[in-house]
């Protein structure tokens, strides 16, 4: 609109120099056409490359017809600073990426209209304060929407760092009910539905033995204490072996090792039961720790574990998913935890199996426990191999033969 109105003022200005041509009567009108036809003709069409070839094409014309303005006033010192500027402004406020586009418009059209046209007029003051006073409120104009663009972008950019302010917030509030593996697989993109797969998972269960007669003699501050130096203590274990905590309820833990990362199923089971030997070692540290509180009973730790193929997964519905595991194999773990003695590490022999190798087990024989028809074969862990001495173990207990399995990592 700036560009058809400078082109009029400064067409009229020269019209009695030209002698009043009537060309002029079709040439200005033409100006307003053109611009008002593509406007309306790229946004009424519903293609969206027909659009961006119309604006293309738009721009490039408008800077042909700048140039061709600036030859035909012969370059005039004023009006070529004048629309120059405006040319720029427009070129330079948006950041186009057209840019160069528009400026070989303007070489293209000032080059050719410089040889091609046999005369150049200079129009009056008049004219040049005219195109002066529009070109500088067009610049005004186009300064102040570029500062009212600049500061909403710069609402949107705090917008967007209060919201990864409150996002890294609840990402770390997040970070205490999720175990890391888990937490990095959904903040990765993992998609969470509800639904499930068929795993080889090593599974741990671990109470402790007492804590309900011990909760009724504490008062409640004590109570707590206990508790979340237990449940800390423990989960920091865990998370150290790569386990994933599935539950916490009271003073029973619930871990799992396989999913969703695993570095195998024997090197998931040695990891398992290091874990329950750190778990064992550190609960003795605690029960000292207790008794110089004043605890005269401290409780002591029950633990098992089991090895098998689970379904795991997010169970529940697609408003309230729970990330869990379930099968014959996370039945018998729990079951071995309550029939391990204190500070016992029991195992089943699918898990005795796997670490049989690693880690010195005791044969317990077999037991009976609760929803199995059949006895189930027991080993107690002991510790890794390498941590006992030369002369163990005692003749009662069980004798691992050498293994032709890969050595496995130490993760004590």
């Amino acid at each position: 609109m700036v560009l058809g109105l400078c082109g009029a003022i400064i067409l009229l200005g020269a019209w009695g120099v030209i002698g009043y041509h009537p060309a002029l009567l079709v040439l200005l009108p033409a100006l307003f056409i053109y611009q008002f036809s593509c406007y309306f003709r790229s946004m009424a069409s519903p293609n969206k490359q027909v659009r961006q070839r119309l604006a293309l094409l738009l721009e490039f014309v408008d800077g042909v017809l700048t140039g061709v303005l600036l030859a035909f006033v012969g370059f005039d010192p004023l009006l070529t600073i004048a629309l120059g500027l405006g040319f720029l402004m427009t070129v330079i406020s948006p950041l186009k990426a057209t840019a160069p586009l528009d400026l070989f418009g303007l070489f293209a059209g000032a080059l050719l209209t410089y040889w091609l046209l046999p005369i150049s007029v200079s129009p009056g003051l008049q004219a040049q304060l005219l195109i002066l006073l529009l070109v500088a409120g067009y610049c005004l104009l186009l300064a102040n929407m570029a500062r009212n663009t600049h500061s909403m972008l710069a609402e949107q950019n705090d917008s967007v760092l209060r919201q990864n302010e409150w996002l890294t917030l609840r990402t770390f509030r997040l970070s205490k009910y999720l175990s890391p593996p888990l937490r990095k697989a959904i903040l990765t993109g993992k998609d969470v539905r509800a639904e499930t797969q068929e795993k080889a998972l090593t599974i741990f269960f671990s109470d402790m033995e007492g804590f309900t007669q011990l909760a009724e003699k504490l008062d409640p501050e004590q109570l707590t204490s206990l508790l979340n130096s237990y449940l800390t203590v423990m989960s920091e274990i865990a998370f150290r072996f790569g386990g994933t905590v599935d539950k916490v309820i009271g003073d029973s833990i619930m871990v799992f090792f396989g999913d969703p990362e695993s570095r195998g199923v024997r090197s998931d089971a040695v990891r398992c039961v290091s874990m329950a030997i750190a778990m064992r070692k550190a609960m003795q540290e605690l029960q000292l720790r207790w008794q110089a509180e004043g605890i005269e009973h401290p409780v002591g730790l029950r633990m098992g574990i089991n090895s098998g193929v689970c379904k795991v997964g997010n169970f529940g519905t697609e408003n309230r998913l729970d990330y869990t595991l379930l099968g014959r194999a996370v039945n018998l773990a729990s079951r071995l935890e309550s029939s391990a003695d204190s500070n016992e590490i029991l195992l089943s022999e699918d898990t005795y199996g796997l670490i049989g190798d690693s880690i010195h087990c005791i044969d317990k024989g077999q037991i009976s426990i609760k929803g199995f028809a059949e006895p189930v074969k027991v080993y107690s862990a002991v510790d890794l191999h390498k941590h006992l001495s030369s002369d163990y173990p005692p003749r009662d207990s069980a004798t691992v033969k050498p293994s032709n399995h890969p050595a496995v990592a130490d993760y004590s």
